[in-house]
Protein backbone atom coordinates (compact mmCIF):
# COMPACT_ATOMS: atom_id res chain seq x y z
CA UNK A 1 0.00 0.00 0.00
CA UNK A 2 1.03 3.54 -0.56
CA UNK A 3 2.41 5.98 1.93
CA UNK A 4 -0.72 8.12 1.46
CA UNK A 5 -2.96 5.20 2.44
CA UNK A 6 -0.77 4.57 5.50
CA UNK A 7 -1.05 8.23 6.48
CA UNK A 8 -4.83 8.16 6.03
CA UNK A 9 -5.09 4.99 8.14
CA UNK A 10 -3.09 6.68 10.89
CA UNK A 11 -5.21 9.83 10.61
CA UNK A 12 -8.54 8.03 10.89
CA UNK A 13 -7.15 6.00 13.82
CA UNK A 14 -6.07 9.21 15.59
CA UNK A 15 -9.54 10.63 14.97
CA UNK A 16 -11.16 7.54 16.51
CA UNK A 17 -8.87 7.74 19.54
CA UNK A 18 -9.75 11.42 19.97
CA UNK A 19 -13.44 10.51 19.86
CA UNK A 20 -12.88 7.80 22.51
CA UNK A 21 -11.21 10.37 24.77
CA UNK A 22 -13.94 12.92 24.04
CA UNK A 23 -16.66 10.42 24.96
CA UNK A 24 -14.91 9.53 28.21
CA UNK A 25 -14.97 13.21 29.18
CA UNK A 26 -18.66 13.76 28.41
CA UNK A 27 -21.20 14.20 31.20
CA UNK A 28 -22.56 10.87 32.46
CA UNK A 29 -26.27 11.68 32.35
CA UNK A 30 -28.43 9.13 30.48
CA UNK A 31 -29.21 11.15 27.36
CA UNK A 32 -25.58 12.06 26.80
CA UNK A 33 -24.51 8.46 27.41
CA UNK A 34 -26.80 7.23 24.62
CA UNK A 35 -25.35 9.71 22.14
CA UNK A 36 -21.78 9.04 23.29
CA UNK A 37 -22.25 5.30 22.78
CA UNK A 38 -23.48 5.81 19.22
CA UNK A 39 -20.67 8.28 18.48
CA UNK A 40 -18.09 5.90 19.88
CA UNK A 41 -19.36 3.01 17.77
CA UNK A 42 -19.45 4.92 14.49
CA UNK A 43 -16.05 6.61 14.86
CA UNK A 44 -14.24 3.42 15.82
CA UNK A 45 -16.07 1.53 13.08
CA UNK A 46 -14.89 3.99 10.46
CA UNK A 47 -11.31 3.35 11.50
CA UNK A 48 -11.74 -0.43 11.61
CA UNK A 49 -13.53 -0.54 8.26
CA UNK A 50 -10.83 1.53 6.56
CA UNK A 51 -8.30 -0.97 7.84
CA UNK A 52 -10.44 -3.80 6.46
CA UNK A 53 -10.88 -2.02 3.12
CA UNK A 54 -7.13 -1.83 2.70
CA UNK A 55 -7.02 -5.60 3.09
CA UNK A 56 -9.75 -6.16 0.49
CA UNK A 57 -9.27 -9.22 -1.69
CA UNK A 58 -10.61 -7.53 -4.80
CA UNK A 59 -11.33 -4.07 -6.16
CA UNK A 60 -15.06 -4.67 -5.62
CA UNK A 61 -14.51 -5.67 -1.99
CA UNK A 62 -12.29 -2.63 -1.45
CA UNK A 63 -14.98 -0.33 -2.84
CA UNK A 64 -17.72 -1.98 -0.78
CA UNK A 65 -15.77 -1.69 2.45
CA UNK A 66 -14.76 1.87 1.64
CA UNK A 67 -18.47 2.60 1.22
CA UNK A 68 -18.96 1.41 4.80
CA UNK A 69 -16.27 3.84 5.91
CA UNK A 70 -18.19 6.68 4.25
CA UNK A 71 -21.40 5.61 6.02
CA UNK A 72 -19.69 5.41 9.42
CA UNK A 73 -17.90 8.73 8.91
CA UNK A 74 -21.21 10.36 8.02
CA UNK A 75 -22.90 8.81 11.05
CA UNK A 76 -20.08 10.07 13.24
CA UNK A 77 -20.76 13.56 11.94
CA UNK A 78 -24.45 13.11 12.77
CA UNK A 79 -23.72 12.29 16.42
CA UNK A 80 -21.17 15.09 16.79
CA UNK A 81 -23.68 17.55 15.32
CA UNK A 82 -26.42 16.21 17.60
CA UNK A 83 -24.23 16.77 20.67
CA UNK A 84 -23.46 20.29 19.44
CA UNK A 85 -27.05 21.18 18.50
CA UNK A 86 -28.53 19.82 21.73
CA UNK A 87 -26.20 22.11 23.70
CA UNK A 88 -25.04 19.28 25.93
CA UNK A 89 -21.65 20.77 26.74
CA UNK A 90 -20.81 23.69 28.99
CA UNK A 91 -17.07 23.21 29.36
CA UNK A 92 -15.02 25.47 27.06
CA UNK A 93 -12.37 22.80 26.43
CA UNK A 94 -15.02 20.22 25.52
CA UNK A 95 -16.72 22.67 23.15
CA UNK A 96 -13.39 23.43 21.50
CA UNK A 97 -12.61 19.74 21.08
CA UNK A 98 -16.09 19.18 19.65
CA UNK A 99 -15.46 21.92 17.07
CA UNK A 100 -12.11 20.36 16.20
CA UNK A 101 -13.65 16.90 15.87
CA UNK A 102 -16.37 18.29 13.61
CA UNK A 103 -13.76 19.86 11.33
CA UNK A 104 -11.60 16.74 11.19
CA UNK A 105 -14.69 14.58 10.66
CA UNK A 106 -15.80 16.72 7.71
CA UNK A 107 -12.37 16.45 6.14
CA UNK A 108 -12.16 12.69 6.61
CA UNK A 109 -15.66 12.16 5.26
CA UNK A 110 -14.81 14.22 2.17
CA UNK A 111 -11.61 12.24 1.63
CA UNK A 112 -13.45 8.93 1.86
CA UNK A 113 -16.28 10.06 -0.43
CA UNK A 114 -13.71 11.10 -3.01
CA UNK A 115 -11.81 7.83 -2.53
CA UNK A 116 -14.92 5.78 -3.29
CA UNK A 117 -15.60 7.86 -6.37
CA UNK A 118 -12.02 7.49 -7.60
CA UNK A 119 -11.98 3.75 -6.93
CA UNK A 120 -15.24 3.31 -8.85
CA UNK A 121 -13.94 5.32 -11.81
CA UNK A 122 -10.73 3.30 -11.84
CA UNK A 123 -12.72 0.06 -11.75
CA UNK A 124 -14.85 1.16 -14.72
CA UNK A 125 -11.75 2.10 -16.71
CA UNK A 126 -10.26 -1.35 -16.11
CA UNK A 127 -13.44 -3.13 -17.20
Amino acid sequence: MSCIADELAARVMRFAVRVVRFCRALPTEATVAVLAKQLLRSATSASANYRAARRGRSRAEFIAKLGLVVEEADETMHWLEMIRDANLLDDRAALEELANLLEEGRELRAIFVRSVSTARMNQMRRS
